[in-house]
């Protein structure tokens, strides 16, 4: 559909006549006549494209009595004239630059009149639409969301059908979404803080097409507001943006409430200008618009210019010096704390991963901690199966992570053993790589060996891992979720380790049918926190870029490569993509916080956090090294940079705990509330502790390749090229900081970089020592030493 007087009205607005006959047909994309192409290219472009997709790009405003619409108003041409009130519209349209989109401010003014408790929208209507298309929003709704909704809150109950079931569908949380039944509204209304980016998209399989459209968090209004409406017979629907926000409900942790939004009052001079730029391109599927999404979700926003506060190694001080306080003797056994509570879980948020960076201190009484964690967890939280119970309290009794009356058997979270088979592995390797293979036991061995055996055995019996499993009998209890995104990747290192090919076979197919699945067909994962359903989260879609680049490194496959990419544009859509504007008097915005990059939980739970849950996320830096393409570098830094925004440190207090202390919740939408907003929650999370010095470990402060102009700074120190040649580089570090750094440095050649890098690499890299407010200059060579000079 083409929009006729809306198109006429801004070629009008370039000074071209509107009496030009247009073709109604957009599928025959007839040229546009060329005076209107020579007038204004980029308004016959933007839409040419439009056209494209049945689409066109309609003004309205809206009248509203409290949140209920009651009146809207189309705009005819560039004027609209309703009663007393006279509107006027201005455009803007140019190219972003370096891509093939459209930029487009619009400004909204009333020139006549007063209007009370009105809005301004622009609307991209589509026809001939179906409900087959993806609709993604970043962070927030994927494939629409489409799917049964269960429970009207957090965490909600699974009900019977949804268990020992393997043709259940996917069940997600009651959340924003389009709908199932034909017979029931399909609408999603949100805040665009509410997002990772403000944006929304979709892919049409029938057309080949995908579209994007980005815009700014707000206006002088506020906050903007981004919809997705479908028509009662799905023939049609309208994207809208929306200046301020109006939503009749806001979404909470699985449930609605009142939005308490408001529309302004008007007098004549009033304007708002809203911003945004739309992507119309040829997609052969939902990877190519996961990928061009990566691309452009910074265009409209801009670069990022994240802080430098906290250098990795004081962030590896400060964090390590808790976990030793933090380890303890309960009657269950003898473990690091975990969270916010003395009973004990396997990997997500604890145990298992937190024991890993204590041993990279190579300090003998951590080691001599770990192998006790080692021993309790080896000889009493394993299943006949092979498979781990998830969870035992302080007091010694396992507890299942899931239940329901009809089925009393404990159940353990998949996602867990994953982790479980992962971090177990990588601990034989680091204790090897240091010199101390022959503290790794039997007992430990074995239950690596047994776990590995019961994915396999699993994977063979059910063709998939499950959500839920059951760890004396080994059956999957929950069906249906990409739960176990991470197994394939500690099959990988388990088939490496115990010389077992038959279970890397295992793990690649596996992962393949992870990526067709849940990738190419859902466009999302999801189901792998202990808290929400099987909704869409981050952490199976890094979970699943753990596995690509394992067996990209144990295969040598450019195929996992590939979907590598596709999988870190996944991962891309979940991490804020710029530094969104708190309330002036919230602890963000009081601290001057820059939190791009933090990584939005899952569309559930409706919160960003300081870093990846739970992993160093450093596959992004190996598919960087890999591949060349230096958006996978800015992505992780953006990620370890919001993170440290959360440390809390003197003068930047984000806790009630401890110095180095952080919390999982960055929140930029109002989910919890209007009064959340900005709020940091106080408490303290072990995993975001755990994730900070997983990054500051495995990440090198800065990445060269002499003589080949490349250079990527990831610690929080400026770093600048002084001269060179071919075999080595000379660079100046800067540290202005108040702390003290040793910054570590990997120095390689491209024929180097080309070679995966091992689980341990970190351990032999380079330090350059920084004093705080200082600088030191080395010269660093190609085959990795470095020299400070004079």
């Amino acid at each position: 559909m083409l929009n006729r007087r809306n198109y006429l009205s801004l070629l009008a607005a370039a000074g071209v006549g509107a009496k030009i006959a247009l073709d109604p047909t957009p599928s025959q994309a007839q040229p546009l006549p060329p005076e209107i192409e020579g007038a204004d290219a980029q308004t016959a472009g933007l839409f040419r494209s439009m056209r494209e997709l049945h689409g066109s790009l309609q003004v309205f405003t809206r009248k509203y009595e409290g949140t209920t619409l009651r009146q809207t108003k189309e705009f005819d041409g560039d004027t609209l004239i309703d009663g007393q009130q006279r509107w006027q519209l201005a455009w803007d349209t140019r190219r972003p630059p370096g891509r093939q989109g459209w930029d487009v401010t619009l400004t909204c003014t009333l020139e006549q009149g007063e209007a009370e408790e009105t809005a301004i929208s622009v609307d991209f209507p589509f026809e001939n639409w179906e409900t087959a298309n993806y609709v993604m929003i970043p962070g927030s709704v994927y494939n629409g969301n489409r799917y049964r909704a269960i429970g009207n809150g957090y965490n909600p109950d699974y009900p019977a059908d949804m268990y020992y079931n393997p043709r259940v569908s996917v069940a997600i949380s009651n959340n924003p979404r389009l709908a199932l039944d034909t017979s029931e509204s399909s609408r999603i209304e949100l805040e665009t803080c509410a997002t990772a980016a403000p944006s929304m998209s979709f892919f049409s399989p029938r057309l080949k097409k995908g579209w994007i459209v980005l815009t700014e968090q707000g206006t002088r209004l506020g906050n903007s507001g981004l919809s997705v409406e479908e028509s009662a017979n799905r023939e049609s629907c309208d994207f809208r943006i929306s200046a301020p926000v109006m939503r009749q409900l806001a979404a909470g942790f699985g449930d609605f409430r009142p939005s308490g939004d408001s529309a302004p009052n008007w007098s004549a001079g009033d304007a708002v200008s809203i911003r945004f730029q739309v992507f119309t391109f040829d997609a052969d599927g939902i990877p190519a618009l996961l990928q061009e999404f990566m691309d452009v979700r910074k265009s409209l926003t801009g670069a990022t210019t994240p802080r430098n506060l906290l250098p990795m190694s004081k962030l590896t001080e400060v964090g390590t010096d808790i976990c030793r306080g933090n380890f303890t003797e309960t009657k269950a056994g003898k473990y690091y704390l975990p969270e916010n509570s003395n009973d004990f879980q396997l990997g997500w948020v604890s145990g298992m991963i937190n024991t890993y960076p204590m041993l990279a201190l190579n300090d003998e009484t951590e080691r001599s901690r770990v192998a006790e964690e080692l021993d309790f967890i080896c000889s009493r939280m394993q299943g006949r199966s092979g498979f781990f119970f998830g969870y035992i309290s302080s007091d010694g009794e396992i507890r299942s992570e899931k239940s329901h009356p009809d089925f009393p058997a404990v159940q353990a979270m998949v996602r867990k053993n994953g982790d479980i088979l992962f971090w177990l592995i990588k601990h034989f390797m680091i204790l090897k790589a240091q010199g101390h293979g022959a503290a790794v036991k039997e007992l430990w061995e074995l239950a690596a060996h047994d776990l590995a055996a019961a994915f396999t055995r699993t994977w063979r019996e059910y063709g998939e891992f499950g959500q839920y499993i059951v760890p004396e009998t080994g059956e999957i209890a929950v069906y249906n979720s990409s739960a176990g995104a991470i197994a394939p990747a500690g099959l990988a290192l388990a088939a490496e380790y115990f010389r077992r090919p038959d279970w890397l076979t295992v793990a690649e197919e596996s992962a393949e049918f992870y990526y067709e699945r849940d990738v190419t067909s859902r466009g999302f994962t999801g189901g792998a926190c202990a808290d929400i359903s099987q909704d869409a989260d981050s952490e199976t879609a890094f979970g699943l870029l753990e596995t690509f680049m394992a067996l990209y490194q144990y295969t040598g496959k450019s195929s996992w490569l590939d979907r590598a990419k596709v999988q870190a544009a996944l991962c891309s859509s979940w991490t804020l993509a710029y530094d969104p504007q708190f309330p002036a008097s919230s602890d963000i915005a009081r601290l001057g916080g820059k939190m791009a990059g933090a990584v939005w939980a899952s569309s559930q739970n409706k919160h960003a956090a300081p870093g990846v849950c739970t992993s160093s996320a450093d596959h992004l830096f190996k598919l960087y090294r890999a591949t060349g393409q230096k958006k996978y570098a800015e992505l992780i830094s953006d990620i370890q940079h919001a993170h440290a925004e959360a440390v809390n440190m003197p003068g930047h207090i984000t806790t009630d705990n401890l110095i180095g202390s952080s919390m999982e919740r960055i929140q930029p939408s109002d989910a919890e509330g209007k009064g959340s907003i900005g709020n940091f929650i106080r408490t303290r999370n072990s995993w975001t502790e755990t994730d900070g010095i997983l990054m500051a470990l495995e990440l090198p402060g800065i990445y060269v390749r002499p003589g080949e102009d490349v250079l990527f700074t990831f610690d929080h120190v400026e770093v600048e090229r002084i001269r060179g040649d071919s075999r080595s580089t000379v660079l100046r570090l800067s540290n202005e900081t108040p702390y003290a750094a040793e910054v570590s440095v990997l120095a390689e050649t491209s024929r180097q970089s080309a070679r995966p890098l091992g689980y341990t690499a970190f351990l032999g890299w380079p330090r350059v020592e920084v004093p705080a407010g200082g600088e030191v200059t080395v010269s660093v060579t190609s085959d990795g030493k470095v020299t400070r000079q004079a």
